[in-house]
């Protein structure tokens, strides 16, 4: 704990904690989405289960390391591009996340087929918990590779990322019930993990994109819907 005597490691620590908030937005909105999908007295357990989740499996691979590393060692090639462990979970996730996030907007666009099962039904709370656990670990090789290349301290970023949880766990209920309570929000927020899914493929195939670009996308598209939402409260308004 010689960090917490030292300028330098607070710094790292808020830095840190910081990047983690911001590389848990598309974990929070996935389980939103897939919470809102159980009845109402099991959303909020799937939400922070789900979050929970999250810091134990980042905080494992971080005392891990020494696994988290040999993933990075190439398997095989594919037309000259080297495929490793690391790449396949990548790859694997985003065809996961690409899958999921289609299968939600057929949902809200066009409904359950008829005969079967509606969503809400469908949806058990155990099926909802381990399919955020399998994305969890698809988020948190990021968030730990992320914390690798910063921190050399193992202690603040275990730290960092239980401090990171606890803030999104604090504020996920308001993001939930936001998306939940329009429609084109939550639309947008399965075109951001759409988004993601292709981030997550390119990224398993060598091609870095940077998501700061898809921050970027959906934080204005969200700017967009709000200026929508403000503009059609106000003939309402205006009438009264």
């Amino acid at each position: 704990m010689d960090w917490m005597t030292t300028a330098e490691g607070w710094i790292a620590l808020v830095t840190l904690a910081s990047l983690e908030i911001i590389l848990g937005i598309d974990n929070i909105v996935f389980i939103s989405i897939l919470s809102g999908r159980l009845p109402k007295g099991q959303r909020d357990t799937a939400r922070i289960g789900g979050l929970g989740v999250a810091m134990v499996s980042r905080i494992a691979l971080l005392l891990s390391l020494t696994w988290v590393m040999r993933l990075t060692t190439p398997l095989f090639d594919v037309l000259g591009q080297e495929i490793s462990g690391r790449d396949l979970i990548l790859i694997v996730g985003g065809l996961f996340l690409l899958g999921k996030s289609t299968h939600e907007i057929h949902v809200r666009l066009e409904g359950e087929d008829e005969g079967g099962p509606s969503g809400r039904r469908g949806a058990t709370l155990r099926s909802v918990l381990f399919q955020i656990f399998l994305l969890d670990l698809i988020f948190s090789l990021d968030s730990v590779v992320t914390a690798v290349g910063m921190v050399d301290d193992v202690a603040i970023m275990i730290t960092a990322i239980m401090i990171a949880v606890i803030i999104m766990m604090l504020f996920s209920g308001i993001v939930n019930d936001f998306i939940h309570r329009h429609p084109t929000i939550k639309m947008l927020a399965l075109s951001f993990l759409l988004l993601i899914g292709v981030t997550l493929i390119a990224e398993g195939l060598g091609q870095h994109i940077s998501k700061g670009y898809i921050y970027f996308a959906m934080a204005f598209s969200v700017f967009v819907e709000m200026l929508n939402l403000k503009l059609r409260h106000q003939p309402a308004t205006a009438d009264q």
